[in-house]
């Protein structure tokens, strides 16, 4: 393993999480979280930056549920204004700035997208989408982002909309709506950073944790490394298990939706230059997205099906679903993309709220924060974008419930681990790469290339992901195996063969385990 300077305050590594979970029987919390995907993660964050003391578990990683499987996206709200959800829109387009101008402008950066006026969108579709554009400037300029963050919406003509993608079917195009929204570098990394900035104030991030038993005073746990159990006492108690929250609590009804993604080489689509927005033919304003990811990569998606039965650790996507992307997909193209030109799929589950009959489609993504008669309180369905206000929600509850002694939410203005203002960024002296994915942290991954530069190149020939990143996530970033490595602090893991080779570099970089 390579050697490294004393840890920051916000380091997560193997042995921070064996002194954290020892100390815990002889103590009792704050705040107890369960669930460490981005809601849970920004409790933790949002109760430890109010002076509590914080302990959060996880049965598996960080990011280990729905919040590794979205589209990547930090939306603006437009499909549920469409919908009539004004609040969720406003909501979803407040949280967006929040996280564009002051919390992480590392992790996410303004997208242009393309929605392409085929032969298969009628005029009279086209004047309304465009009118739904004008209404999503309308929420930015509401939420106050500036325009500098994100232009506005404006008319393409067909050679403007073929040179942004050029894998369109040039036949019958029209020309295209271009618009601006927020994109992740990873919806995975995003959580890392929150539960590392929680870390750096006190918080206790556990993962390989299991909530055996939750009362409003405490849980009982399971060490899924040793299989120890201890009991964890607290005053408050906050449930932000996601899909799994009404395993854990009695009366929370939930309705998971999966969401399907394909993984596509860029090359497939010529070298995408913006995002599209493909419409599904028969669903009003409904559209499939793909999205380039900078690396090579592009992401098709999404469905949303109802997930009925047990609540799976990794949903798959079914050949129906990705027949379906295909099939839109290929609406809009020139030349079909083909299935076997597929390099990967992953699905995840939404926790929506059970809204009774009807398609998960039109559930409401509404948050709700519900308590147990013993006091647990359990936050679901949101989504990704309005993670922290979900966070501030709960907390809130927990506060107010058991009479906490804690002041007002302070996490719409508190930078995340690495967040800087875009000119700092822009003048760090570290790859690129690095800056946009650990900001202000990059130079330091660049100087354990110095020790080792054998660490600077890729750790998968033809993949950008750097040695120094599965370094710096066995360092820093509570990595405690391979999986970690490749499926949540990078992305290597969603193509297989990538991962297969890869396995053997995230083995080499992870600590050895003490000899007693």
């Amino acid at each position: 393993m390579t050697s490294a300077p004393a840890p920051p305050p916000s380091s997560l590594n193997a042995a921070r999480r064996e002194r954290d979970l020892a100390a815990l029987p002889d103590e009792v919390v704050d705040v107890l979280v369960v669930g460490l995907g981005a809601t849970g993660a920004g409790a933790a964050l949002d109760a430890a930056s109010r002076g509590l003391s914080v302990a959060a578990i996880d049965a598996h990683d960080l990011a280990f549920g729905t919040s590794r499987w979205s589209s990547k996206l930090i939306h603006g709200g437009l499909r549920y204004l469409a919908s009539g959800q004004v609040d969720v829109a406003h909501e979803s387009a407040v949280e967006r700035g929040v996280l564009m101008c002051r919390t992480a402008p590392h992790l996410v950066r303004a997208l242009p997208f393309v929605l392409p006026l085929t032969p298969l969108v009628t005029r009279s579709q086209a004047v309304v989408s465009q009118a739904g554009l004008l209404a999503g400037d309308a929420l930015r300029l509401a939420a106050r982002t500036p325009r500098s963050v994100l232009p506005g919406p404006r008319r393409l003509s067909p050679v403007e909309t073929l040179r942004l993608a050029p894998a369109l079917r040039p036949y019958g195009l029209r020309g295209g709506l271009l618009s601006w929204d927020g994109q992740l570098a990873d919806d995975a990394r995003l959580v890392t950073a929150i539960a590392r900035t929680a870390a750096a104030r006190g918080a206790r991030i556990l993962t390989r944790c299991r909530a055996i038993e939750l009362t409003g005073s405490g849980a009982l746990v399971r060490d899924e490394l040793t299989g120890r159990e201890i009991t964890v006492r607290a005053r408050a108690v906050v449930n932000a298990a996601g899909v799994w929250a009404g395993g854990l609590v009695d009366g929370v009804r939930l309705r998971p939706s999966r969401g399907t993604h394909l993984v596509l080489s860029a090359e497939s689509l010529r070298g995408l230059g913006a995002g599209m927005h493909v419409p599904i033919p028969g669903a009003n304003s409904r559209f499939m997205l793909v999205i380039p990811q900078g690396d090579g990569r592009v992401y098709v998606g999404l469905t949303d099906e109802p997930a009925d039965g047990p609540i799976p650790d990794v949903p798959e996507p079914t050949p129906g679903e990705i027949g379906f992307l295909l099939d839109i997909l290929g609406s809009a193209l020139d030349v079909p993309v083909r299935r076997s030109e597929v390099l990967g799929a992953f699905a995840g589950l939404r926790p929506l709220l059970d809204g009774g009959e009807g398609a998960t489609a039109d559930l409401s993504r509404r948050h709700a924060v519900l308590t147990s008669r013993d006091g647990v309180v359990t936050i679901v369905g949101g989504k990704l974008t309005t993670y922290r206000r979900m966070a501030q929600d709960a907390v809130d509850a927990a506060v107010a419930g058991r009479g906490l002694p804690a002041g007002p939410s302070r996490t719409a203005s508190l930078p995340l681990v690495g967040a800087a203002p875009r000119g700092r960024l822009d003048a760090l002296d570290a790859p690129r790469r690095l800056v946009q994915r650990y900001g202000t942290e990059a130079p330091l991954l660049a100087a354990l290339g110095k020790d080792d530069p054998a660490l600077m190149e890729p750790v998968v020939p033809g993949l950008p992901v750097l040695g120094v990143e599965l370094a710096w996530g066995a360092l820093h970033e509570g990595a405690l195996d391979a999986a970690d490595l490749l499926d949540r602090r990078t992305r290597i893991g969603l193509v297989a063969a990538d991962r297969a080779a890869a396995v053997p570099a995230a083995e080499a970089l992870l600590p050895r385990p003490a000899v007693h």
